[in-house]
Parts: structure tokens; sequence; C-alpha cells
């Protein structure tokens, strides 16, 4: 049995996700796998957000402690 979304870390769950994406990309999982595969997917992606904006947080947090105001959205080059 797979674990809960919530008990996989990051990574694991960022590996999963490409898996379920493989697959459904794949074409050959039945309509019911395909559609409990992009639930699971859905639940993942959730709890990854929710990692991400807690590691953000907790970012924010250090940052302040060490006097620095506000953080600055990451500007990728040529974007």
């Amino acid at each position: 049995m797979a674990k809960k979304p919530e008990n996989l870390s990051f990574e694991e769950s960022l590996s999963e996700l490409e898996k379920i994406v493989a697959d459904l990309e794949h074409g050959d999982v039945s309509l019911d796998d395909a559609l409990k595969q992009f639930e699971r997917g859905i639940k993942l992606v959730r709890n990854s957000q929710g990692k991400l904006e807690n590691a953000q947080q907790k970012v924010a947090v250090l940052m302040a402690d060490e006097g620095v105001d506000t953080l600055k959205p990451y500007d990728i080059e040529g974007e």
C-alpha cells in the first residue's frame, strides 16, 4: 500500500508525481486506474505545495531574525 502523501518527503512526492505523469502520458492505463492516479497526483501536489509554503515561512522567519526585511521573488534570467 502506498504511503499517505503527508508521510512522504517532498522529494518522494515529486518522484511519485513524475511516475504518475509518465504512466498517464503513456496511455496504457484503464480509465478507472487513470482516475485513481490523477486523484493521487492531486493529493501529492496539494501536500507538496503545503510543504513548500511551510519552508518559505521558515525561511522568512529566519531571515527576519537576521534583520533581512523580505524575500524577493526569484528572477529567472530571460523571463
